[in-house]
């Protein structure tokens, strides 16, 4: 996560830019608030919020105004309308790629850069805030904030109110690169969470068998990113995947032939990154053979799924190391 700030006149507010980067899951998507461990990798692929000169913009109900009420409730001081932003994207939206909690965090960086009285709000708080904000609205868990405000690889412990605890950090090994498999379906989760819920009230074995499995496939994740073994990290990130497959039926048809022409053209294994229904998977190769692996897969998927996309990237860097 990166700020450049730029001192307007004095008297305007200053000029800022916040880069925020999306995240995926290998392993664990539900257990951050379920309980139970998951992995999660910050991708270079990177939201941008700049505030630009202007006149506020217009209440259009979006993600902006709703992120200025909530810090006005926080902070003294704050005006009524918040700054103008200008918004990019690298990472396809609504795909499982935390892309709108990387909008929800720039916004709350950029604002409070630009805003606050004592700009500068420590990461935890930041974490916290947007924890809270996105929880009022979806009762999900907390992964995607720590991973987009904290970068790099991180095994966390799900707890079931709050944050989940950051058990442990690793630096991904930077002979890996991360490839997108975008399957141009929009993932549909609107009523997940709210499932998930009712499962875990019921005591449906299913969503115990996924909890035990999802848990143990990312102790393998991390151990294999520890040993910096590729193909062990494969193999478990495939366990990941069957598991959200057979026990929470996250997956859909189209993303199974998907995951199926990539392990036939290139040998990569994919593994869907969010709750699914739709949205992106993610593999890992060596570097040397990202090119390659690319040109492969774009191939298999041409004829059939003209519309997907295969975006290369590498983990997002973590201050931590």
């Amino acid at each position: 996560m990166s700020t450049d700030i730029h001192q307007g006149p004095e008297g305007t507010p200053r000029a800022i830019r916040a880069g925020v980067p999306c995240r995926a899951c290998l392993s664990g998507e539900d257990l951050d608030w379920l309980g139970g461990r998951s992995v999660s990798l910050a991708l270079d692929l990177v939201t941008t919020v700049e505030t630009v000169p202007g006149p506020p913009p217009a209440r259009d109900g979006g993600w902006s105004g709703e992120v200025w009420e909530f810090l006005r409730g926080r902070l003294a001081g704050l005006p009524a309308d918040p700054p103008a932003v200008r918004v990019r994207s690298d990472a396809p939206g609504a795909s499982g790629l935390s892309s709108s909690t990387a909008l929800i965090v720039a916004l709350f960086r950029a604002y409070t850069e630009a805003c606050a009285p004592d700009p500068g709000i420590p990461a935890p708080i930041l974490a916290e805030w947007a924890y809270a904000f996105e929880f009022a609205r979806f009762n999900g868990g907390g992964m995607d904030h720590l991973a987009v405000i904290e970068g790099g690889a991180l095994l966390l412990d799900g707890r079931t109110e709050g944050l989940p605890a950051i058990r442990e950090r690793a630096a991904f090994p930077g002979e890996w690169s991360v490839l997108v498999v975008d399957s141009a379906t929009r993932k549909d989760t609107s009523d997940h969470i709210k499932v998930v819920r009712a499962q875990l009230a019921a005591g449906d074995p299913d969503l115990a068998a996924y909890r035990k499995e999802a848990d143990a496939a990312s102790g393998e994740v991390w151990a294999a990113i520890g040993a910096r073994d590729l193909d062990a990290l494969a193999a478990a990130m495939d366990r990941a995947h069957v598991t959200m497959r057979d026990h929470q039926r996250m997956s859909t048809p189209v993303l199974e032939e998907l995951r199926e022409l990539a392990l036939r053209s290139a040998g990569l294994r994919l593994k869907l990154s969010g709750a699914g229904g739709g949205g992106a998977l993610v593999g890992v190769c060596r570097t040397d053979d990202r090119d390659d692996v690319v040109a492969a897969v774009r191939r298999a998927l041409a004829d059939p799924y003209p519309a997907a996309r295969v975006i290369p990237t590498r983990a997002a860097p973590d201050p931590a190391f």
